[in-house]
């Protein structure tokens, strides 16, 4: 018989599930050109196809030892509820990340208002899915919408997921309309606090990394997803320096291995510090796990377990187990 050892369920804090369809597609370009299939792939969606493709996709997540995703949506209302669905069946915990989206994009995101939005987010609520709010950027979403959306996630308590950073682009427009970059609108605007999960932060600047701090906001990183997009490094010696919780996300799921993340984020800070050891294993996991459920509002989420017999692990001095996992294993370690 197997040995085993129990540890929490990695929390997957930011999906986009539909985009596993673009996985071994080499568009070229940048992410902008990469955008443009991804958006081909949104216009052919239905809920039917939701409900079947993501239970494939997150049965792949929980045979990677994911037992929880945040499944930031934006391709509409009917697959939202499909969405849920195929979660329940797949047997992993959702977060539905329920995207506002007031312009861009293609119409399948968008909704008419922020009352709109709004009224979404509570029929679905109503039906029992658990919820957090994502305007899904400060490119969709105007100043106004942002205002709105973050006096009802303070009023009701909910977390609150949103892009921002990801590209220079984006940042450019930002200072264009607005005058401020996104992390300084988002906390003008009421978006950022505690329950506030920043996806990306790739090209977050000194003075948006205090506010981060400042106002108790975390960092979700998705690292084989950023580098599969060239969006860049994450300004992690700054994160880390400022102490802001951080996350990982599958985003894209162009690769499904929390292992993999995590081993991205330590490897991007060594790179980066040209040191070893930057960040302990045990805070690595936490990262993986704790963090993610928390961003995520979660309380109770599904543990895993792993072969100490499979050939990665087999053995080992019990105290050499988590960082021969963290560092030298992949999803195929049996994590169940």
């Amino acid at each position: 018989m197997s040995s085993l050892l129990a540890l929490p369920g990695f929390v997957n804090a930011h999906s986009h599930t539909f985009q596993r369809a673009l996985r071994g597609k080499v568009e070229g370009g940048d992410f902008w050109a990469w955008r443009e299939s991804m958006l081909d792939v949104a216009r052919g969606l239905t809920p039917e196809r939701v409900r079947e493709d993501y239970a494939e996709t997150y049965r792949e997540l929980r045979a990677a030892g994911y037992t929880a995703v945040g499944e930031f949506h934006y391709v509409g209302f009917a697959e939202a509820e499909a969405a849920v669905e195929a979660a329940a069946e797949a047997g992993v915990e959702v977060v539905l990340l329920l995207a506002a989206y007031a312009r861009g994009g293609i119409e399948r995101f968008r909704q008419e208002s922020v009352a709109d939005y709004l009224g979404q987010v509570e029929a679905l609520a109503t039906a029992g899915a658990r919820l957090g709010l994502a305007p899904h950027s400060v490119r969709a979403c105007p100043r106004d919408w942002l205002e709105e959306i973050g006096r009802y996630a303070e009023r009701e308590g909910l977390v609150l997921h949103v892009h921002a950073c990801e590209q220079p682009r984006e940042i450019e427009e930002c200072l264009a309309e607005h005058g401020l970059r996104p992390v300084e609108l988002l906390a003008e605007s009421g978006c950022l606090g505690p329950r506030t999960t920043v996806v990306h932060a790739t090209h977050a600047d000194e003075h948006e990394l205090d506010l981060l701090a400042e106002h108790g906001a975390g960092v979700c990183l998705c690292p084989t997803t950023e580098a599969n997009l060239g969006d860049g490094f994450p300004p992690l010696e700054g994160v880390l320096s400022r102490a802001i919780p951080l996350s990982i996300g599958s985003d894209s799921n162009v690769r499904i291995d929390p292992l993999e993340e995590l081993r991205e984020v330590e490897g991007i800070a060594r790179r980066q510090t040209l040191r070893r050891n930057v960040i302990p294993v045990e805070d690595l996991l936490s990262i993986g796990t704790h963090n993610g459920a928390g961003g995520l509002g979660l309380d109770e989420w599904p543990h895993i377990q792993v072969d100490l017999d499979h050939i990665s692990l087999r053995g080992l001095e019990p105290a050499d187990v988590l960082a021969a996992l963290v560092h030298g294993c992949g999803a195929d370690v049996s994590l169940s």
